[in-house]
Formats: C-alpha cells, structure tokens, sequence
C-alpha cells in the first residue's frame, strides 16, 4: 500500500484528489496539507511514501517546501520542528510546462514533475513510480531539461566531501552509466555483473551524492564534472 500525503491550497482540489485516490487499489491517502508548512510537518509526522504537491503554494514557497520534505537535514532546521525528520519522496503538480520551475523543483529533490491535467491513470501511476524510487517528469519537459543539464558550461569537480570523491572506482563507472541514460540491465552487460548488483550500486551511489532519484544522480553527474557536456 502506497501511503500519499495531498498538498494543496485549494480545499476542493485537495477533496478530489482524496476521492480520486482513496478509490484506487493499492494507494491511501494519508492526510492532507493546505500550505508548505502544514506540508513539513504532517510528512514529518505521518510518513507518507508521496507527497503530491501542488507547485504553486499560497502561504509558502514550493521550491522550500520540497527541499525541506525531501532533504532531512533541511527540514530539521525549520522553525518549531522538532520531530525526527522522516524523509518522503515529493511529486510536484503543475498548470504549466514551465522548465525553470521543474529544474528548481528536481535539484530541491523532487522524484516527479507532472501536469495537472495529467489523466487519473497517469497521475496513480506516477505516484506508483515515483514511491518506487523512479522519477517521472511529464513529457514535454523532458527534452529540455536534458538540454539544459548538457548546456552547463561551468562544470568543475566537486571536492571530495562532495559526495564524488567517496565514490568507488566500481561506483563511478555505474554513476556515469546511469547519467547516460542506461537501464540496470544494460549497465550491467557493460560491467559484466549481476542487475541485482548493479541496483545495490545503484542505491549506494545515491546515498553517497544525496540523491533520491536517478534523475538527481544524473544532474550530479554533469555538476560534479564527472560527466562534460558535448561540444
């Protein structure tokens, strides 16, 4: 059972929402939030697999409020928190394809970027996926964000408490498979391993770099100077 955390400013939104989700097999909905503070704490507090957020918030900013559900360290400094900080994984919902918002939204570590008029079948299965550890990011952004991450042209290596440097030599090679956009099972013929191996590099890699998601391990990648952008 997937458990979803419903943030949204707009009470009739967030009833259609519950509606919509409580009727379909395999996902509840745990609690809802109208603004990005609520959202902090009733995540904090109830531990949901997914937050399904709204991108834009009327009494908190979005980016923030991503930031600090996704990334304990962050949520921990909120004033007035003081429960343990519980990590949930965040699907932004959005009227717009706006790329500045969804590259804002994945590097505060959201696992998904979707349109709000996504069908209910997409919406249940991307927050499926992204309680799976996947990402989703709605279609017509994702070639501009690949773009956007190959036109960074100030690329350096991170020092080493970075997250790069405690990086096996094994591990680096998976990161920049995974960066180029290779399933476990390709990575895995390459490196001539085990899938079942390569999801534990996986999983290790994005634990070292602070990463919830392939698609933040594949920013890292560029950031990092791991990986160069093409000329």
């Amino acid at each position: 059972m997937v458990s979803v955390l419903v943030v949204n400013d707009q009470s009739l939104q967030r009833l259609a929402l519950r509606m919509l989700l409580t009727a379909e097999p395999g996902l509840t909905v745990v609690g809802e939030a109208a603004d990005g503070d609520e959202a902090i704490r009733a995540s904090a507090a109830l531990r949901p697999d997914v937050v399904l957020m709204d991108s834009h918030l009327a009494r908190a900013d979005a980016i923030d409020t991503i930031r600090r559900i996704a990334r304990p360290a962050a949520r921990t400094r909120t004033p007035g928190f003081t429960g343990e900080a519980a990590v949930s994984r965040v699907l932004v919902l959005t009227a717009a394809e706006q790329e500045a918002d969804a590259w804002a939204a994945l590097r505060a570590g959201a696992g998904g970027f979707l349109l709000d008029d996504a069908d209910p079948a997409e919406l249940t299965a991307a927050i499926r996926v992204v309680a799976a550890g996947d990402a989703v990011i709605t279609p017509g952004l994702t070639r501009a964000l690949i773009d956007a991450v190959r036109q960074q042209h100030t690329v350096r290596p991170l020092p080493r408490t970075s997250g790069l440097g405690t990086l096996t030599e094994r591990e680096r090679d998976v990161l920049i498979a995974v960066a180029a956009g290779w399933t476990n099972a390709e990575i895995a013929q390459w490196l001539s391993i085990a899938p079942t191996t390569v999801k534990t590099h996986v999983s290790n890699v994005l634990a070292k770099i602070g990463a919830r998601a392939r698609v933040q391990a594949v920013t890292f990648a560029y950031e990092s100077g791991l990986i160069r952008p093409a000329a």
